[in-house]
């Protein structure tokens, strides 16, 4: 089931991913060159049409949303778009009634669109709840223990941005959540297209779920989405006057703001559609190229495990850098982390040196993707061994 790179490669040679070690696919996978096409045809269209651009762009967006609730295995799921998930997880909030129930639970490990918010909310006294996130396996466990009859939402991570570990038993929370008349928000970024993502198979019916196309989706910029339980009546202060395109049920009083239905109560405004056209033909890419959620995984799963084992035969002191062995490879995402005093160094001379990684404080991570060989991984890592060492 796993994808072969020699047969991808091609299809990536804008990006030059034969030449280069684009060790970054867990945060900037390389566009395959069709998104260039699709680029194109954004600026065509827009030339051409002008104004009467927007029916187009409609049907690239309603595409994106389609595929959507395909990777989150939702048929029927409603959608809200936004250019980033900041815009979305903003939204969320605004419609939460923080003044009957000003409680908001979440974990130490979320990725800064959460963190800062929520920061910032805890300083206008909103009382933040922030639970160890690791280990990850008992993560929903604290999450669910923290939930009372005043909070309004959890918010967390279905795999954790710094390490990669994934959060099993978010049903549990969800339940939780339901018996206490809060919500929850899950932010799947780290997870969809390289971990399968099931809304009913995870119990996440009533779920919020929002995540983007700058990492695995290989879409680039411009292209997140909030996935919205198709029965929510939320009213969220912040949001923007395209849900008026879909106003079908009239809230009865003209001093009311009306809402469309579904994720419509979330819609933005006026937006640069140029990412809703790389989308549209990434996903028909995928679909081509056999690139399924499954076949991804089993594809991520090997390349992390050749990193792994790379990593380990070097026999590096371990007080120099390491990998956190307490998780079984199978229990992480999409990238291998590397723990050192010396990441942000590393990062930079490899990036010198070539090889494109990341670092986020004392964690080097490195994130394979399927244009890839396994060659390059062990050529990345040996050169980190050398770095080290030398």
């Amino acid at each position: 089931m796993r994808l072969d790179p020699e047969v991808l490669a091609p299809h990536y040679s804008r990006f030059r991913v034969s030449q280069r070690l684009l060790l970054t696919g867990h945060s900037h996978q390389a566009w395959p060159d069709v998104a260039f096409e699709g680029q194109q045809r954004a600026w065509l269209d827009a030339a051409e049409l002008a104004d009467l651009k927007w029916e187009k762009a409609e049907a690239k967006a309603e595409h994106f949303r389609q595929g959507v609730t395909k990777l989150l295995d939702d048929p029927g799921g409603h959608i809200a778009l936004a250019p980033n998930t900041h815009e979305l997880v903003v939204r969320f909030l605004s419609a939460l009634s923080l003044r009957e129930r000003p409680r908001l639970v979440t974990s130490a490990g979320e990725f800064h669109t959460i963190r800062r918010q929520l920061d910032r909310l805890a300083e206008e006294s909103i009382e933040v709840v922030e639970v160890a996130a690791l280990p990850a396996a008992t993560l929903a466990e604290r999450l669910v223990d923290a939930v009372d009859d005043r909070t309004a939402a959890v918010l967390v991570s279905s795999v954790l941005f710094q390490n990669a570990h994934i959060v099993p038993g978010l049903g549990d929370v969800m339940e939780a959540c339901q018996r206490a008349g809060a919500e929850l928000l899950v932010d799947a970024y780290h997870q969809v297209n390289v971990v399968p993502f099931s809304i009913s198979d995870d119990g996440l019916a009533q779920a919020f779920v929002v995540g983007g196309g700058y990492k695995y989706l290989q879409m680039g910029e411009g292209n997140c989405y909030m996935r919205v339980p198709g029965d929510c009546t939320l009213r969220p202060v912040i949001t923007g006057w395209f849900s008026e395109f879909a106003t079908l049920a009239n809230e009865g009083s003209p001093d009311r703001t009306a809402y469309g239905e579904g994720a419509a109560r979330f819609a933005g405004a006026t937006y640069d559609p140029t990412s809703h056209y790389r989308a549209a033909v990434v996903l028909d890419f995928f679909e081509v190229q056999g690139m399924t959620p499954q076949t991804l995984r089993e594809t991520s799963r090997h390349q992390v495990g050749v990193l792994a084992k790379a990593f380990d035969a070097l026999d590096i002191d371990p007080a120099v850098i390491d990998r956190d062995r307490s998780v079984r490879l199978e229990h992480i995402g999409g990238f291998l982390a590397l723990r050192s005093m010396r990441a942000g160094e590393l990062s930079a001379t490899l990036a010198a040196r070539g090889v494109m990684t990341d670092h986020r404080g004392d964690t080097l991570r490195l994130g394979p993707a399927p244009y890839l060989t396994d060659a390059q991984l062990q050529d990345a890592v040996a050169l980190l061994g050398e770095l080290v060492v030398g």
